[in-house]
């Protein structure tokens, strides 16, 4: 089976066939994490580091994205929105919000009545949900179900 590197070497590949500049661009970043990653770890990588790097790019675009909008620069933040979009593809499947939102209710009922606070609820809930919720997203619902 390839590996999450050798899916997006080989996706770099036909972006630059194409002629998908903005594809080329952000795999070409991606493998540029796996060899950074590789570098300072000093062993080869495992497909949950290979997807530990391409979670944190996706997380650093849709932080860009949110910087650039509020500079008022809708074409960088586009940019940013659309390399985590290609970047997303090469991730497992998220949860929607109502999946989190069900797995958040089970975790505050789980816990007892005196620990239901934000950073306890959170903590079990990125325990569990860590690589296929954003983490926004369950801070987000975490806190509106805390309010009810």
């Amino acid at each position: 089976m390839a590996t999450l590197k050798d899916r997006i070497a080989a996706d770099l590949r036909e972006a630059m066939k194409a002629r998908d500049q903005l594809r080329a661009d952000t795999l070409r970043s991606a493998l540029s994490g796996f060899t950074y990653k590789r570098t300072e770890a000093g062993v080869d990588l495992t497909e949950k580091d290979e997807q530990d790097v391409v979670r944190k790019q996706v997380k650093q675009r849709a932080d860009s994205a949110a910087e650039f909008e509020k500079a008022g620069r809708r074409e960088l933040a586009e940019k940013e929105r659309r390399e985590r979009e290609i970047l997303l593809a090469y991730l497992p499947a998220q949860k929607s919000p109502e999946e989190v939102r069900s797995a958040v209710k089970a975790i505050i009922a789980e816990l007892p009545q005196g620990n239901r606070n934000q950073g306890s609820v959170m903590k079990a809930a990125m325990a569990q949900l860590k690589d296929v919720a954003d983490g926004n997203v369950v801070r987000q619902i975490v806190s509106d179900e805390l309010k009810n």
